[in-house]
């Protein structure tokens, strides 16, 4: 009898520190996910379009571009602060607005192709 007592006890403080961990590690999981999704933001090339042609973020956010159009195209700030390579179809380029400002750019293939971020 008392063997089997130990040993429910002993299983009882394994599982509780299995289980203590795994809802620790789940909850620091989420609030990192929530950290993420709330610096990353996401513009879409089509259709020799910029969408949003407008997009305002925080400081500190990650800005990615995704080519969704059928020939290449980039971006290329107006201020010489980021220039992406040619972007294939389903090719991304992403850059982080550490600072506030307003920061315009243009696909140098297509000038017509314009847009900005806003940086507050």
């Amino acid at each position: 009898m008392e063997f089997t007592v130990w040993r429910a006890g002993i299983l009882s403080i394994a599982l509780s520190g299995v289980l203590g961990w795994q809802t620790t590690s789940h909850a620091q999981g989420a609030a990192a996910a929530g950290q993420d999704k709330m610096q990353a933001a996401e513009v879409k090339i089509d259709n020799f379009s910029f969408t949003p042609q407008e997009i305002t973020v925080a400081a500190g956010t990650k800005v990615t571009w995704v080519n969704r159009d059928d020939i290449p195209h980039t971006v290329v700030s107006t201020q010489d602060k980021f220039k992406s390579k040619a972007l294939d179809t389903d090719d991304q380029y992403s850059f982080t607005f550490d600072k506030a400002g307003t920061y315009e750019y243009f696909c140098s293939i297509h000038p017509k192709m314009t847009a900005k971020v806003i940086v507050r």
